[in-house]
């Protein structure tokens, strides 16, 4: 399971925004090896929420005309554990959109705490099929995705 954004809580494609939140599972099978009585979310799935908030901002971006896939992390930080149970509010920024990529700066906070912060590159290009793109929009709409984002002009 890797749907880690749960909810759009604000989104300003012109502005090149978002603000997302994601509730770490209190159970899950990713916490029997991570770590035996000790559970934390794996730093992969720290980037993961990251790349996915922003992914969602290329996409409101793109007016779901094409996808981003993700190409690059950079500078990556991870600030401290995170628990089962936990909030986890994603916010990102694009930087950059244009020439077949687009980069934004992201970071992922509980408590009103930094946990980690990073630059995600993403190759932009055609949907692989329909199937995929149909399945995103159906995910767009559940977590809140604003509807005028959803069709290219």
């Amino acid at each position: 399971y890797f749907q880690m954004v749960d909810r759009i809580e604000a989104l300003d494609p012109a502005a090149g925004t978002i603000r997302t939140t994601c509730q770490v599972p209190a159970q899950s099978p990713v916490f029997i090896g991570h770590f035996p009585g000790f559970p934390r979310l794996p730093g992969a799935l720290m980037i993961e929420t990251m790349a996915q908030t922003g992914g969602w901002l290329v996409l409101a971006k793109l007016r779901f005309a094409r996808m981003p896939f993700l190409t690059r992390v950079e500078s990556a930080k991870l600030r401290r554990f995170v628990e089962p149970g936990e909030t986890l509010n994603g916010e990102a920024t694009l930087v950059h959109d244009g020439s077949g990529f687009a980069v934004i700066e992201a970071v992922i906070a509980t408590g009103g705490q930094k946990v980690a912060s990073a630059e995600i590159r993403y190759v932009v290009g055609p949907f692989p099929n329909d199937t995929i793109r149909g399945a995103m929009l159906v995910k767009a709409r559940e977590i809140g995705f604003p509807e005028e984002c959803l069709h290219a002009d």
